[in-house]
């Protein structure tokens, strides 16, 4: 079975199912970016509570069906433009970026591309470099490649190495403007937008896997967690090298994550621990389910 760590899921808006589906198709590490939950929120506790979710419940979560949970944080752009939060986020930020299974700073970027955005957009970039930390940047849905190429200059100026940039959301266009500046680059394979399996499975056929990350990029609209898996079939389908999808869905985005010493290769090959009878704060994923049986990884 492939290997796969997917490298952009928001699970917090997931359901247990997604979790043993992945399971099953040899997700071995979800990471989750912090971002914008369909509203705004209105005050930083709200940001507090869904930061300590990411570092909590939804690892614990993972952890019953055998997948390891990490995740980056960061103030995202919609709300970078909101002076109700945007302040506060970044005081109580660079204590979480300190927390070891925060992997990266992101999402960050780019919405509606104000001056604002591009304040805040700076301010992050100059925490993770603080931090030692690699950033995931979110580029515009709208206007994708002038977006693409101002958060490209606003990290070129930032003194980043850009090795330690990944630039997600790409396309066809997109990658002939990143694929000479160092950063990796991100898919997102979607149902209907981004990115379908095909069109990926064309990319690589024409510009190979090297610093190539794809991702699913599912939350709480019309997306598919299988998306990589469905992807490593069609690309194998297509005549893809066993090597390179190992390298697309496994060892890029272990090498990109886990340099700083906040994971690596040998802990993710390992199950993380799990006794399924035991509760997160008195919750458990189990609803009273026989702990053994079916829900042990091997058997899903």
């Amino acid at each position: 079975m492939t290997r796969i760590f997917e490298p952009h899921a928001h699970m917090f808006s997931r359901v247990t199912d997604d979790y043993q589906r992945m399971a099953q198709a040899g997700v071995k590490v979800i990471l989750e970016p912090a971002f914008w939950l369909g509203q705004p929120r209105t005050n930083v506790g709200a940001f507090i509570d869904y930061f300590d979710t990411l570092l909590g419940w939804e690892r614990f979560r993972a952890a019953q069906f055998g997948i390891h949970h990490v995740c980056t944080m960061a103030l995202n752009p919609r709300e970078a433009n909101d002076p109700r939060v945007n302040d506060a986020v970044m005081e109580v930020l660079p204590r979480y970026l300190e927390k070891n299974s925060v992997v990266g700073v992101g999402e960050i970027r780019l919405d509606d591309m104000t001056e604002t955005e591009e304040r805040f957009f700076e301010a992050q970039i100059a925490l993770a470099i603080e931090h030692g930390l690699p950033i995931l940047v979110h580029t515009p849905h709208r206007n994708k490649r002038q977006g693409f190429v101002r958060c490209l200059e606003i990290v070129q100026a930032s003194g980043i190495d850009m090795d330690r940039v990944l630039l997600d959301h790409g396309n066809e266009e997109t990658i002939k403007i990143t694929r000479d500046t160092g950063c990796w680059q991100g898919f997102s394979i979607y149902p209907f937008t981004k990115m379908s399996p095909e069109r990926m499975v064309e990319i690589v056929r024409e510009y190979g896997v090297e610093r190539v990350i794809i991702n699913s990029a599912c939350d709480w609209g019309v997306s598919d967690p299988m998306s990589v898996p469905k992807t490593v079939e069609l690309c194998r389908a297509a005549g893809t090298s066993d090597d390179d999808i190992d390298t697309m869905v496994w060892k890029n985005p272990v090498d990109f994550f886990g340099r700083d010493g906040r994971g690596s290769e040998a802990e993710w090959l390992e199950s993380p621990d799990a006794d399924r009878k035991q509760t997160f704060d008195g919750n458990s994923v189990l609803r009273g389910q026989d702990p053994e049986g079916d829900w042990d990884r091997e058997s899903l």
